[in-house]
């Protein structure tokens, strides 16, 4: 029988909160934050739920709703004077915690209930969500990234390379893997319109990299992460688990060797990494940095996959020397000059009344690049200046072929073109156009008839230093649509994030995204010059030499 106090009308164990309360305490005595997860039924690959509630779908059966409001009800009311705490958390990955196929409605309304929860207690802390792998669109998946964006006020990723497509296909330590958990939460945040942090990352343990490359890699993250205004990161976890003999450490070998420090009490180089890279922020003064300049707006269509588009766009763009921002097709327009359709696909392609704003924005002067994988879009020829003659099934990549450029792209369905006023800007095998460009109005648009992004971001090794150049056609896209950056450099391993300081003064933020030693030449647009090092090593002949899968901050000032 529960005791008829409080917490026993709640569900709680009083001495299980008295525990926590001492760990609050400890966390402040020592200068620790604490984001609270509170409806953890899902932890490390297994279900934790009460024996009354075994079999039963926590997320949508009102028994169990109003006993999961009643525990957080008590434990934000019993525990918000702790000064430690800083946020509340949904729980960990509660999307896990029961099936809730085509059901995008049941699990706003759970989200929604416990933040409702927790505000009634505390109404100045912000919530969590503690969510991962969100979606664009509510197919099949019920968490969308806009459902937690309504219902909480901060997004977080979970970006384990090893459980996400695309990811795991080249060395973590390079830049398809370095970028993973920046692209991401930039997607969360973009098209949440809150702010979104990396609330787990890691390598998985050794049996995915050794303890220096997982070094390397939190180092290159971590650069990747600030830059673009990540918010924050959270390693998982502290300590391996070798020792626990309790589920899931006795049946999963993955959950066992995960943490910063070792078993010995030895930290790993990751933990190094992370204290070194807090310290150089505070030396160089750098924790607040203003915000980066981004040149073009991806829509994500529905029918694609939209993470796949979405990551290889933002890896291309970075190769090409510009940053994007995220949006739906259902979303209002983000205003741009320039805008990314990659890889659409299917046949529902955009809303009508967006499609026809966006026709009307390239209308006015802007310019879009729309890359197909058979996806359909209409009106188009007539605008694109452009004839789909037919498609059919591909047999073999479909190659792109310029002056400039030249790579195979592979695709799941063949496009043929023809113009019809639209100039031809690639030819594929045949020397049929494949990339076009159109002029409508004051603006332009460009065609391309192969997936480009779908391509790169399941072919391993295409974000290498010696991968084909499929970034030079996003180069002539910018181009096109005349985007000029203040300060560029030549290889595309080298990424700048430029953040305007003052209006005559500029913070370049250059990584390294490859494990060795890179030197390259910056260069400022006219008006503009070099000033000094906010951090890292000088120039040598106005040549920069940064570390492997490091970075350096660089100021720049108008003449």
């Amino acid at each position: 029988m529960r005791p008829d106090t409080a917490a026993g009308r709640a569900g709680v164990d009083e001495t299980m909160v008295a525990r926590f309360r001492r760990l609050a305490e400890l966390a402040n005595r020592y200068d620790l934050k604490l984001i609270v997860g509170l409806v953890t039924g899902w932890m490390s690959g297994r279900m934790h739920v009460p024996p009354a509630f075994e079999g039963v779908n926590v997320l949508t059966d009102p028994e169990a709703v109003r006993w999961e409001v009643k525990l957080v009800r008590f434990l934000v009311r019993s525990l918000r004077d702790c000064p430690a705490i800083v946020a509340w958390d949904l729980g960990n990955e509660c999307n896990c915690m029961a099936l809730l196929e085509h059901a995008p409605d049941a699990a706003w309304l759970w989200s929604d209930t416990i933040t409702a929860a927790v505000k009634r207690e505390d109404a100045d802390r912000p919530v969590v969500s503690g969510m991962h792998s969100l979606v664009c669109y509510a197919d099949g998946n019920s968490w969308t990234i806009a459902g937690q964006a309504e219902t909480t006020d901060v997004l977080t990723t979970h970006p384990y390379p090893l459980f996400t497509p695309g990811c795991a296909l080249d060395p973590i330590h390079t830049m398809r893997n370095v970028f993973h958990a920046t692209a991401e939460t930039r997607l969360y945040g973009d098209v949440g319109g809150v702010p979104a942090f990396i609330e787990e990352a890691g390598t998985l343990g050794p049996g995915v990299s050794s303890d220096r490359v997982a070094g390397r890699y939190m180092r290159n993250l971590l650069w990747n992460a600030w830059a673009h205004d990540c918010r924050g990161m959270l390693w998982w976890c502290a300590f391996d688990q070798g020792d626990l003999a309790q589920t899931p450490y006795d049946w999963m070998a993955i959950e066992r060797e995960l943490g910063l420090i070792r078993r010995d009490g030895g930290g790993k180089p990751a933990l190094l990494e992370l204290k070194q890279f807090a310290e150089l922020l505070d030396r160089a003064n750098l924790r607040q940095l203003p915000p980066f300049r981004r040149d073009a707006v991806v829509i994500l269509t529905p029918g694609q996959d939209n993470w796949l588009a979405a990551y290889a766009c933002f890896l291309l763009a970075k190769q090409a020397g510009f940053d994007v921002e995220f949006q739906t097709a259902e979303q209002p327009l983000k205003p741009s000059a320039f805008y990314l359709m990659p890889s659409i696909a299917g046949p529902a392609g955009m809303p009508r009344h967006r499609y026809l704003a966006l026709l009307e924005k390239v209308r006015q002067g802007a310019t879009l690049l729309v890359s197909s994988d058979a996806g359909i879009l209409q009106p188009c020829n007539e605008a694109f200046g452009i004839d789909i003659e037919y498609t059919a099934a591909a047999t073999a990549p479909v190659t792109v072929r310029s002056e400039a450029f030249q790579f195979d792209c592979p695709a799941r369905t063949l496009v043929k073109l023809s113009c019809r006023g639209a100039q031809t800007l690639a030819g594929d095998g045949d020397g049929d156009p494949v990339f076009t460009c159109h002029r409508h109005g004051n603006g332009k648009l460009l065609f391309l008839a192969v997936p480009l992004e779908l391509a790169a971001a399941t072919t391993p090794r295409m974000f290498l230093p010696e991968a084909p150049p499929c970034y030079r056609l996003y180069q002539l896209a910018a181009e096109l649509a005349g985007v000029v950056r203040l300060v560029t450099r030549t290889n595309r391993s080298l990424t700048l994030t430029e953040h305007s300081a003052a209006p005559d003064e500029l913070l370049v933020v250059a990584v390294n995204n490859t494990p060795e030693p890179l030197t390259d030449r910056l260069t400022a647009a006219a008006g503009w010059h070099f000033d000094s090092m906010a951090y890292g090593a000088p120039p040598e002949n106005e040549r920069w030499t940064i570390p492997g899968n490091s970075g350096s901050v660089l100021r720049f000032r108008k003449k």
